[in-house]
This record gives structure tokens, sequence and C-alpha cells, in this order.
């Protein structure tokens, strides 16, 4: 299917101005086919303050922030960008987004990630809810980013297009996060820089799956297999060796410093999708994993095991900065450059299998 176009600019609103929101403010203000009408925050610091200045863009875009909820979806926008943080606060952020598509607001948003594939991690009755929520309001909803996202459901399953025989797709993020700046992702949930016997929530039965079991079912059904269930989960903690600096709390030695874990799943048995992330907190921790491409401090890395064996290395970095800042960016791009095509779908919850050709139509330089 081509890409959708649309007829006019589209109104689009951006939830939050964080780490993903300050650069949707950008991403929106840059493209063509989007007009940036309202921005809510959560900080009454930032209310009233125009949007321009909180992206840092060093000029004024004549929207101001603003923590009335009500003003905004008064509105009427065609679009919510939702970048607001989610991984501690899912279901609340859940209420949130089918209160968005109940007023007949289209969304896109960075979280939860398991709306991307909620099947088997919601409940039946919970997917219904979201389903009336979007005829109600003849609104869509679509979760997507860089990962969960793009580098492991649209980019895997289109290397499997050059396939004769699968008999494994592992979708893999290899990454420094010593220069991510989420300290309640990196401390709590994570555990670097805890002491070894710490218990972050992550690592508890079936939060893996909950968090990623979105991407490992996905690429599944775009298979069309049947996975064993449960789906596996594999976790590996080690301590830091000797003292890492670290823009969301130093990692002392001896604590918490790397992680690699694997969702796994299987049929029969027999591992066919794999999700697996190897997070450090300097480049150099447990070199027996594998590590990005030289010169680079981070990459997702797609290997499809089967007839022929193939494998791609997709890496990123920001123009100024770091992968961490590209990573930012990337999610908050594949989420408003969806924006048309979501907007013009059926209603209800819009997968990345369901999605038209999204591109960065109307981005090139002049």
């Amino acid at each position: 299917m081509s890409q959708v176009i649309p007829d006019r600019k589209l109104r689009v609103v951006v939830w939050s101005t964080g780490t993903i929101g300050r650069h949707a403010i950008a991403g929106i203000d840059a493209h063509p086919d989007l007009e940036l009408v309202g921005v809510w925050v959560s900080n009454p610091d930032k209310d009233g303050k125009d949007a321009g200045i909180l992206a840092e863009l060093g000029r004024e875009l004549g929207v101001a922030a603003t923590t009335d909820r009500d003003a905004l979806i008064a509105l009427k926008p065609d679009a919510i960008v939702h970048t607001a943080m989610a991984d501690d606060r899912v279901f609340e952020c859940i209420e949130d987004l089918i209160s968005f598509v109940e007023a007949g607001i289209n969304v896109t948003s960075s979280g939860p990630v398991l709306l991307q594939w909620p099947e088997k991690i919601l409940p039946p009755e919970f997917l219904a809810r979201i389903d009336d929520a979007c005829k109600a309001g003849n609104a869509s909803m679509h979760i997507n980013g860089i990962d969960p996202g793009f580098a492991n459901d649209l980019l895997p399953l289109v290397m499997t297009s050059l396939s004769q025989r699968i008999d494994e797709v592992r979708v893999m993020e290899i990454c420094d996060y010593s220069t991510y700046y989420q300290p309640v992702v990196m401390g709590d949930m994570f555990g670097f820089g805890r002491p070894m016997e710490f218990k972050p929530f992550l690592w508890e039965p079936g939060i893996l799956t909950m968090a990623w079991g979105s991407v490992v079912r996905q690429i599944a059904a775009g298979l069309d297999i049947v996975l064993d269930e449960p789906l596996t989960e594999e976790v590996d903690r080690r301590a830091a060796d000797v003292f890492t600096p670290s823009v969301s709390g130093d990692v002392e030695a001896g604590t918490m410093g790397a992680v690699r874990f694997q969702l796994i799943g299987k049929v029969d048995g027999t591992p066919r999708v794999v999700l697996e992330h190897i997070t450090r907190t300097a480049p150099d921790q447990v070199p027996e994993w594998e590590t990005p491409p030289t010169g680079h401090d981070g990459c997702y890395r797609i290997k499809i095991t089967g007839e022929p064996m193939m494998q791609v290395d997709f890496t990123h970095h920001g123009e100024y900065g770091d992968h961490n800042v590209s990573g930012m960016i990337t999610t908050a791009q594949r989420i408003i450059n969806a924006l048309p095509a979501v907007v013009a779908a059926e209603p209800g919850l819009v997968t990345a299998i369901d999605l038209p050709l999204v591109t960065g139509r109307g981005l090139v330089s002049k």
C-alpha cells in the first residue's frame, strides 16, 4: 500500500516536553503536513512558556505550553503525539490514551510499548475497551518508536521478505547507556549503580514479557507462526569492574554495570523469534558479549538464521550528539511521520503491520 498524503495540514498537540517530547515539537515544526497547535506540560514551571523555547529551537513558535488538559482537548486537534513517560505509570498512561480517542482525537504514542501488540499481555476485556473507545470517537491509536518499534518490528519483517527458509529471527539492541538520561529507568527499573542484591521490578518474572512481548509476538504474527506460551525469559546481570560515570547516576565498582536479557519465542520448544538486549554502562564491560560495529557506541542488530543467513547492523547518532540523542529523535519521528496514515486509518488500535508505507516525505533539506 502506498503512503497516505493528507489534503490539508493536520493540527497536532504534543503531550509532554521531556527527552522525546522536545524532539517531537521540532519534528512537527519541520513537517510540511503538520501544524503544532498545542503542547501539554506536567511541570507548572513550564506553563505558559513558548514551545520553541522548551524544545530549545532558539526561536518562538507562537504556541504556549499549558498544564490545562481540558483546554487542549477543546482545541479538537486531528491528533496528539503522546511522548509522556509511560514506563512507570503504564495503566495511568493507557487511561490517558483512551480518553483522547474517546474525545475523537487520533493518537500516536511512544508508550506504553505493550500496546504495540497487546494480545496475551492485556486481558481481552481491556482490549475490547480500547477498541470501543476508538470506535466511539472514530479515532485511531498507534504506539511505536525505535525499540520497541521500527528496529524490531518493520525492519526485521522486511528483511524476512528475502528469505527462502527461516530458522530464527533475532532482534538485538547492543548499547552503552552511560549517556542515556533517564534516572528512573536506569536506576529503579534496570538497577544500574545499585547493589547486585537489589531486585529491580524489570527482572521480576513476567515483566520482560509485558515490556517486550509485543515485539516477539508481532514478528510471529507477521511470520504466521503460533508461539509456545509463556515466552521464555533469561537475564544475566554483571557487576561493574571499575567506577563508571553516567549521566543518570554514576556506577560504582561492584554495583550492577551491565545486563544481557533475552525474551524467547519458541515453536514446539525450538527458538524461532528472539529479542535480545545487551546493555552496558561502559563500552568495555563484559567483552565476551556481542558489541556494536567498530566506531559506534550502539546498534540494533537483526540476525536471520536460515537460507540465506542474513545480518543487518542499524546504527545511528545525532548530528551533534550520541546514539541516545538520536534514539529520542528516531522515536519521535517514527510516530510523527506515521500521523497521516494513522489519522486516515479505520478506528482502532493500529499496529506496524497495519500501516501503509511511511516515509520522510517532505523532509529533504531545501
